[in-house]
Parts: structure tokens; sequence; C-alpha cells
């Protein structure tokens, strides 16, 4: 493997420390992805898939893998924080590494803002007293202060939510394991497998593009790659083992709940209104309301960690442009006690505040701001891709090529990602459009002030 590459000198103004176990990457990756991804998701790719929701996961998981893959090649590389944006900078130069960190800039300011968001709607759901937009904040303040205290401090509390979350999905899989031995399945035991009315490759193709959505946020792990201890194996590693833990815990609560619906596939279709509550109504129908509510608990404190994560993660990829002189240099100061970029950090906070408060103040807040992540983030991964092929067959002229690790697999990774980017939203591929030309513009005045580079 080539030596890593350092950081370019002159703009740093402080060093991370180096402060992250393995087990603490895996709670910042799990933590924005979330365990129980799927609830929110599940009707509408059950009904896209015509029932084969589980199977749909297989296939997400190992087309995400490739991407997961060229991320654990280029964090050798590259160990430094910013992620996608220093290894595009490093494999295809300092034009695409802006272009890399400015488009996943956009999902990681603005993801969180959904999550904090979904937080909110759900403490209001359970206490209706206090305003939704009241609860969005409330959510920053307390995760932002948590970022602020030292990466170390969040990811031991992360934890604690983490394994609540986790206990949680527990107790649902072993209800539904109860209620099958106890009821037996509403659908074919291999239905959510093969589909309630036999195979349909087209319809599991659409929903895996839906699903694959659900695995944005282990990528957050690489952004840390300057706070682990171990060096970048270890960031490696956890960025493969994230993937696969959310791997299973994905095809393990689709299948059960699959099994266990009290509406089939075809009536979910027939239905979008059911498609959003399709997973709760299921456990409704199968264990009762109590479960219910102890999963609206864990996915309203859930989503507010999913947010400090994808916080965090924002924070670092502002700290690493500002570093290279990208982004104005205030954002590149770390605190000398906490070793957190906390302006960077603040800067982060302030634009999720300012979007998941304006969002929950709308009745069509939430649509609107998910209508538009994603996109970014898929560009990004569409140059981290590119970067692998780069760095190792064009900047190396082929020193430590391995055509299948270096060419094959980005490349079938390039093929998921523009297949996902065509089959998003007429809204999200106009504003990552938007977006992308307001970077090009940025781009173009720097190359103007500063001469090519």
């Amino acid at each position: 493997m080539t030596a890593p590459v350092t950081a370019s000198p002159g703009g740093t103004d402080g060093k991370l420390h180096r402060t992250l176990t393995f087990r603490d990457l895996i709670v910042y990756g799990m933590l924005f992805i979330a365990p129980m991804a799927p609830v929110g998701i599940f009707g509408t790719l059950d009904a896209k898939s015509r029932g084969a929701v589980a199977l749909v996961y297989i296939v997400a998981t190992v087309a995400m893998a490739f991407t997961a893959f060229s991320y654990a090649q280029m964090v050798r590389v590259a160990p430094q924080a910013g992620s996608v944006y220093t290894y595009a900078r490093v494999g295809l130069g300092e034009g695409p590494g802006f272009i890399a960190g400015w488009m996943a800039m956009l999902d990681y300011l603005l993801i969180p803002a959904v999550a904090y968001l979904f937080s909110g709607i759900a403490l209001h759901a359970l206490v209706p007293s206090v305003s939704q937009w009241v609860w969005t904040a409330v959510a920053v303040t307390v995760t932002t202060a948590l970022n602020l205290a030292g990466v170390r401090t969040a990811a031991v509390v992360g934890f604690l939510v983490l394994a609540m979350e986790i206990a949680v999905l527990l107790v649902f899989v072993a209800c539904a394991v109860f209620a099958l031995a106890e009821h037996g399945a509403r659908r074919g035991w291999l239905s959510p497998l093969t589909g309630e009315s036999g195979f349909a490759a087209g319809a599991v193709v659409a929903a895996v593009s839906v699903a694959v959505l659900s695995y944005l946020g282990f990528d957050a792990i690489a952004a840390f790659a300057e706070e682990a201890a171990g060096g970048s194996e270890r960031v490696a590693r956890a960025v493969m083992t994230c993937l696969a833990v959310a791997g299973v815990l994905f095809i393990v609560q689709t299948y059960l709940a699959a099994l266990l619906a009290p509406m089939s596939a075809a009536e979910l279709e027939a239905d979008p209104a059911a498609q959003g509550s399709a997973f709760y109504d299921t456990v409704d129908s199968a264990t009762g309301a109590w479960l219910h509510d102890l999963v609206a608990v864990s996915k309203a404190v859930g989503a507010a960690f999913a947010a400090l994560a994808g916080q965090a993660a924002a924070g670092r990829l502002l700290f690493a442009m500002a570093r290279d002189r990208r982004l104005p240099s205030l954002l590149s100061k770390v605190d000398p006690a906490s070793g957190v970029p906390r302006i960077a950090v603040l800067g982060a906070a302030v634009v999720n505040l300012v979007a998941a408060v304006w969002a929950a103040r709308r009745d069509d807040g939430l649509d609107r701001l998910v209508s538009v992540v994603n996109v970014g983030a898929l560009v990004a991964f569409a140059l981290l891709h590119l970067s692998v092929i780069g760095w190792f067959a064009v900047r190396r002229r082929g020193r430590e090529l391995r055509p299948v690790r270096h060419v094959v697999m980005p490349l079938l990774g390039l093929a998921v990602v523009i297949a996902v980017i065509v089959e998003a939203s007429a809204t999200a591929q106009v504003v990552g459009g938007l977006w992308l030309v307001a970077g090009l513009g940025v781009l173009g005045a720097e190359v103007l002030r500063r001469g090519p580079t």
C-alpha cells in the first residue's frame, strides 16, 4: 500500500486528538444510519418491490458495499478529516476535491436537519403541549453541546443511545418471533425474499434505488480519520463493519415485519397513504400499542443522535476544507481543551437549527426538506469511486494497481450511484444541480483569484 498522503501544510491552525476507539467509530456510523432506519420507508419499499422487501435490503447492502470498499481504499491513502473531499483532492486534483466537498456539504448540513425535525415531530406527538419547533430546537441545542464537549464525550453518550435503539429493535424481534410462533405468518415464509406473487426484477431494482438511502451515514466514519486511535486500518475496518451490521439489522427487521404485515404489498401499492405507517400498523396488529410507543420513543431519541453524528461529520468536513484554505480559515481552528473544531461545529449547528426550525414551522416543511437531501452525497460518492481509479491507475501510474480492487469495483459502485441519482426526485435533481452550479461558480472565482492549482 502507498504511504499515506499528509495534509497540506500552512493552513493548519490546530490538530485533532486521536481519542476514538474502534467501538466509537462504529457508534458514530450506526447512530447516523440508525438501526431502525427502514421503519419510515418499510411500506414504500414493500409496495415497490411487490413484497420482496428483505431481498431489497440484501441487494442494497451489496450495492453499498462497493462504496464502503472505495472508502476503505482511500482512507488508507489519505487518513485525514474531510472524508470524500480529501480523497477526491488526492485522487483527482484540487478542483474535483472542492466539488466533492461542496456536494457532500449539502447533505452533511441538511440530513441532520431532517433528523432533528423527525425528532421534533416524534416528541411533539408524545408531548403535544410543547410545540414541534421547540422540541426541534431543544434537540439541536442538546446534541450540539455534546459535540462541543469533545468527540469522546459525544461517543460515550452516543453509545448509550445506540444501545437503547438496539435493545428496542431486539424487543421487536423477540415479539415478532413470538407472534409468528403463536399465530403463524400472514404471508408466505419466503415471500419477503421472492415477492408475494413471484419475483419481479424491475420492481426490486426500483425499490433498491430508495433503500440505499437508508445507508447514508456509514461514510461519516471516514470524517473522523484524524481522531481515530489505531490509524487508517481501523477506520477502514469500521466502515466495512458498520455497513455489514446495518445490513443484517435491516434485513432481519424487514423480513419479520413483512411476514406480520396486516396489508398485502398489493394493498399497500393501491393505498399510498397507508405506506408511511405500515411498520407501526404491523407492530400494533402483531404485538399491541405498547411496542408502537416504545419504537416511537426510540425513533425520537435516535433521530436526534443521528443528527449529532451528522453534525460532527459536517464540522470535520468544514474544518478540512478551511484548513486547505477552500473555506474561511476561522473554521479550521481547534479548541485546545476539547480537541473539537468548535467554530466549524457551531457553523454546522446554526445551519441545522435554521433549516430544521424553518421546516418545523411549516405544514409542508418535512416534505420540502426531505426532497432536497441525498443527491449531494450521491454525487460525492461518484467522485469517491473516480478517486480510487484516479489515484491507483493514473496518479500512481499503475504502481500497486490491482484491477479488480482499484478499477472494477469502483466502476460497479459508480454505476449504482448513477442509477440512484437517475431515480431521485425531480426536486432533488434540480436542487442538486443548482448547488453544483453554485460550487462551480465558487471554484471558478477562486481559480481566477489565486490562479490554477
